[in-house]
C-alpha cells in the first residue's frame, strides 16, 4: 500500500494564479527550514505572539521542522492543523496554515502564515490566505474564519482587511516581555463570498474530507 492509502493529505494541493500550495515532503521541509534560517522578519520587531524566530538560524530551522512533524503526529479529526508550503515558479517562498478545533460542530477555522524575508510586499500573503479560505469555505463548509495580528504587524492586518475580515476585539499578549495588543479579526461566509476574487484550484481533497471532520455522503 502507498502512503496516500493511509494519509491522503500527502496528495492535497492548491493552485492560484501565481502560487502552488501543497503538503510538504521531507525535501520540501528542508528547503522551508533553510528559508526560516535565512530570516523571516526584521529582527528589531517581533510580529508573532510566539517568538519562535527569536533564535539563531539553526534553531529557527529546527523549530520549523519540529512544528510540522508535531502537527502531523498530533492530527485528530476534532483538532487539526494543516501546514502547506507555498511555491512561486517552483521556488519556496513560505508557508500557510489552516487549523480548527471541533470543526464538525463549530465550522470555524483559523489561519497563520509566514514568508521568507526576501518575499515580503509582493502580494503573495493575500493570495496564499485566499487559497486556504477557498478551501475552508467552498470545500469544507466553514461558516467563519478567524485570524489575529499584533498592533504593529501592519502587513498581516492589511491582508485581513483586503480579504474582508472585520474587527473582533482585542487581547493583550506578552511579547518579548512587554504587553502587546493583538487585534482579533473575523471573516464570515457572507463577507468572504462578497470579496472572493482569487481563482483557486484544489486537487486531492475528496479522500481527505473525513480527516477534517467533514461528513461525506454514503
Amino acid at each position: 500500500m502507498s502512503l496516500m492509502s493511509y494519509w491522503p493529505l500527502a496528495g492535497l494541493q492548491m493552485r492560484t494564479p501565481r502560487l502552488e500550495l501543497r503538503m510538504p515532503n521531507m525535501e520540501d521541509l528542508g528547503v522551508l527550514a533553510g528559508l526560516a534560517a535565512d530570516g523571516v522578519h526584521d529582527p528589531a520587531v517581533q510580529p508573532f505572539t510566539v517568538g519562535w524566530t527569536d533564535a539563531g538560524p539553526d534553531e529557527r530551522a529546527q523549530r520549523v521542522l519540529r512544528w510540522h512533524w508535531r502537527c502531523w503526529a498530533e492530527w485528530q479529526v476534532d483538532a487539526w492543523t494543516l501546514n502547506f508550503v507555498v511555491l512561486r515558479n517552483r521556488e519556496m517562498v513560505g508557508t500557510q496554515s489552516i487549523s480548527a478545533k471541533d470543526f464538525a460542530v463549530c465550522s470555524e477555522v483559523s489561519t497563520g502564515s509566514w514568508l521568507g524575508r526576501t518575499h515580503h510586499s509582493q502580494g503573495m500573503g493575500t493570495e496564499m490566505r485566499a487559497a486556504v479560505l477557498e478551501l475552508a469555505f467552498a470545500h469544507l463548509g466553514a461558516t467563519s474564519a478567524v485570524s489575529g495580528a499584533l498592533e504593529d504587524n501592519v502587513g498581516s492586518y492589511k491582508v485581513s482587511c483586503k480579504l474582508g475580515y472585520e474587527q473582533d476585539g482585542v487581547e493583550v499578549r506578552a511579547v518579548r516581555g512587554k504587553p502587546t495588543v493583538l487585534r482579533r479579526l473575523r471573516l464570515t461566509r457572507a463577507r468572504w463570498e462578497a470579496r472572493r476574487s482569487v481563482p483557486v484550484e484544489v486537487a486531492g481533497l475528496e479522500e481527505c474530507l473525513p480527516l477534517f471532520g467533514v461528513r461525506t455522503n454514503p
